[in-house]
């Protein structure tokens, strides 16, 4: 994906870009950052964002075990429609103070649905286990990471805060309180006020 976006970006000839990448995204970016040594690239940003990894290790003692994963391929391979669906009541906080309505479940049900079997549960090896340590330090230019505390989908501790620390003074971390992983969508608002003013 890291080169499809230079693709785009040679191909446009695009320059002076932010680039900014929502949960498995946030990978894309940092791999374009360290892959493509962030070619044309003014700013950055990491939204909900699985790197630098969510892997339990050494290096990252806070991250999700292994099994976890594994119960979610289990859960894809016995009732794909129905772990999807309970999947996005957590992944939008749903019973939280924030949540949201049947339509965007039904709406991310559906989009879901749309993908193969074997890509879902492959995308959960890819968002679960790649790691992005070694992609952090490419981050060069001012990046903005946002993360809910809330994130039960990609919590907080070895994603966005790790992110902050291992990019340093490049890095400016802001933490929604009550905010679940597609924060896109329940801090729509917020998260708009604060991308603009970052880009500004």
């Amino acid at each position: 994906m890291a080169d499809d976006l230079d693709t785009v970006m040679r191909e446009l000839d695009l320059k002076d870009a932010a680039i900014i990448g929502f949960s498995m995204g946030g990978g894309e970016v940092a791999r374009y950052m360290s892959r493509h040594d962030g070619r044309n690239v003014r700013a950055a940003g990491l939204i909900s964002s699985v790197a630098p990894g969510m892997l339990k290790s050494d290096k990252n003692p806070n991250g999700v075990t292994a099994d976890v994963f594994e119960g979610i391929k289990e859960g894809l391979r016995k009732d794909r429609p129905q772990f999807l669906k309970d999947f996005f009541k957590t992944f939008y906080g749903q019973g939280m103070v924030h949540g949201v309505s049947e339509g965007v479940l039904h709406w991310s049900l559906m989009m879901a649905m749309q993908a193969s079997p074997k890509a879902t549960l492959d995308c959960v090896d890819a968002f679960g286990k790649t790691d992005f340590t070694g992609d952090m330090s490419a981050f060069k230019v001012p990046t903005l990471v946002v993360h809910g505390a809330k994130d039960e989908t990609v919590p907080i501790d070895p994603s966005g805060r790790r992110a902050a620390k291992l990019m340093g003074s490049n890095a400016t971390l802001k933490e929604y309180a009550d905010a679940p992983h597609g924060l896109t969508v329940t801090h729509a608002d917020k998260l708009y006020e604060d991308l603009a003013a970052f880009l500004k």
